[in-house]
């Protein structure tokens, strides 16, 4: 489970009246709250300035926001992180893997087209943006490299958990047995419906059917996970569905115009 934790900030208000503090929910893992080197945040719906369909925590301009609100609550998502540096992606549903070490840090303006960020900079935030779709945190304690994925059900088809694996272990030389995981947030097995499953999915996720046209993306992921080598007691999941917790999250499934969320992890910055 989950637990939550929120910060608190004190909005500027007239001259003649005190300033008002404004909350910024937040949930964290159990087991990742427990690495000493690793900040991460699964941030709500809630806390933000957008308006109407949006509001208020969005972080996508893709949404049809105003660019200036987005700009705005993502600057409030860095500086409550903490992050010298706060990194997002174009999402396209694809498998591409983008590798953040200092000169791409330099040089890149973002936002980047892909779907998986992997860094071992510390200070460097990896978000990532969600309305059903999973969040995976990937973190290796011992080479301390993190890594955020975004986790469709295109993702889930094309094995991007796998690859994003195995470039952990080519570009830094990670252990899978010793990476934890962490899966956010999303579209859960009550209502993640797919009645073209026969033509957009393949023969290896048929298993995962858990009754006629419905199947349950988070164990998906945890195969996918273990096959790759993780050990399952390295593994966590929200267990949260965004479309049943529109309170909390954005749901395209739920709402169709709606936000995005974000899920953010970072690599302590050293004192």
């Amino acid at each position: 489970m989950l637990q939550r934790h929120s910060f608190h900030i004190a909005e500027p208000k007239a001259e003649d009246h005190p300033p008002v503090a404004r909350e910024v929910p937040f949930f964290q893992f159990p087991g990742l709250s427990l690495c000493p080197d690793l900040a991460h945040f699964v941030f709500t719906r809630h806390g933000g300035v957008s308006d109407s369909a949006f509001r208020s925590l969005n972080v996508s301009v893709s949404t049809g926001d105003s660019p200036a609100n987005v700009e705005a609550n993502l600057s409030l998502i860095r500086e409550l992180t903490g992050a010298r540096a706060l990194r997002s992606m174009n999402q396209v549903h694809g498998k591409n893997i983008l590798i953040l070490r200092d000169r791409a840090l330099q040089d890149g303006k973002g936002p980047f087209t892909a779907d998986a960020m992997v860094t071992d900079v510390a200070g460097v935030a990896l978000l990532v943006k969600q309305a059903d779709c999973q969040a995976v945190i990937l973190y290796d304690p011992a080479r301390q490299v993190v890594a955020n994925v975004h986790c469709g059900w295109r993702g889930n088809a094309q094995s991007l958990l796998s690859d994003v694996i195995a470039a952990m272990k080519a570009e830094f030389g990670c252990d899978p047995s010793r990476l934890k995981a962490a899966i956010g947030p999303s579209l859960g097995p009550c209502c993640a419906e797919f009645v073209t499953h026969r033509e957009i999915f393949p023969e290896s996720l048929r298993p995962f059917m858990i009754r006629d046209n419905y199947f349950d993306l988070w164990a998906v992921s945890r195969s996918q996970l273990v096959r790759s080598g993780l050990k399952e007691a390295h593994i966590e999941s929200a267990d949260w569905c965004t479309r049943c917790r529109t309170d909390l999250f954005y749901s395209y499934r739920g709402e169709g115009r709606t936000g995005r969320f974000a899920t953010v992890v970072m690599l302590k910055p050293q004192v």
